[in-house]
């Protein structure tokens, strides 16, 4: 049992460092989030303990499973999910920003965007957001 679980853990462990290899940012968030369940059976397979339920009253002499190590993968899934949705969000963005997911398309724009800053061009830029009459009352009335 302890030799499939291994293996199942390197496989999980192995797609993920392939995913996070590859030009598509959507499949690298996939990677690392395959990476940190990888980790997380790591923890819990590691503290694989029988005995009895940790809670009080103890029973005398009996062996009592550690509940360190649930509450540490519970802490890592908490963690990895909040991690997962922060890069999602993160790729969203560069989505909307470049309309593309793709690592050399992105750093090419990001150049090209460089190359304009240095001779002195106004490269495109979001549209600024219009003035809404309350906006102008607004500054007008704080003179």
């Amino acid at each position: 049992m302890i030799l499939i679980l291994s293996l199942v853990i390197a496989v999980i462990f192995g797609s993920g460092a392939f995913l996070i290899l590859q030009r598509d940012l959507f499949r690298v968030v996939v990677g690392i989030v395959l990476i940190s369940n990888a980790a997380n059976l790591f923890i819990i397979s590691a503290g694989l303990t029988r005995g009895e339920p940790p809670i009080y009253p103890l029973p005398e002499g009996a062996p009592v499973a550690d509940p360190l190590v649930q509450a540490m993968a519970l802490t890592a899934i908490v963690i990895s999910s909040s991690v997962a949705a922060l890069l999602l969000s993160l790729v969203y963005r560069l989505y909307v920003a470049h309309d593309s997911v793709d690592i050399e398309d992105v750093s090419a724009a990001e150049a090209r965007e460089a190359e304009a800053l240095e001779r002195g061009e106004n490269p495109e830029r979001e549209e600024e957001p219009r003035e809404s009459p309350a906006d102008v009352e607004l500054r007008e009335d704080t003179r």
